[in-house]
């Protein structure tokens, strides 16, 4: 694919069907910084850390992504854990209950 067509098509899906300029996107590049900035923010301490200042927005997204993948992994872990402890301890049916309803 040339590099205009991926050009058009690119422009395409940020406007609505048609050819747009860059004046009518629904997202101004100042609030595209604005929410990359939000995002950065939300990242731990270590993961900012490595670029003391804004990085890029490639960036920023990687280490989110990241980051979301690597919570997903802690609680699936903690879902184990949780799940290998319940069914060795002495846990009555009330009290399965009430862990099952802190849980959710």
């Amino acid at each position: 694919m040339s590099s205009s067509r991926r050009s058009s098509s690119r422009t395409r899906r940020a406007g609505s069907g048609s050819l747009s300029s860059s004046t009518s996107r629904s997202i101004s590049e100042d609030q595209i910084s604005e929410l990359l900035s939000k995002l950065q923010a939300l990242l731990p301490e270590s993961q900012t850390r490595n670029g003391a200042h804004r990085g890029s927005a490639a960036r920023v997204l990687q280490d989110t992504c990241s980051y979301i993948r690597s919570l997903h992994q802690e609680v699936d872990n903690l879902s184990e854990t949780l799940a290998e402890l319940l069914a060795s301890a002495d846990v009555t049916s009330d009290q399965a209950a009430v862990i099952r309803s802190l849980l959710m």
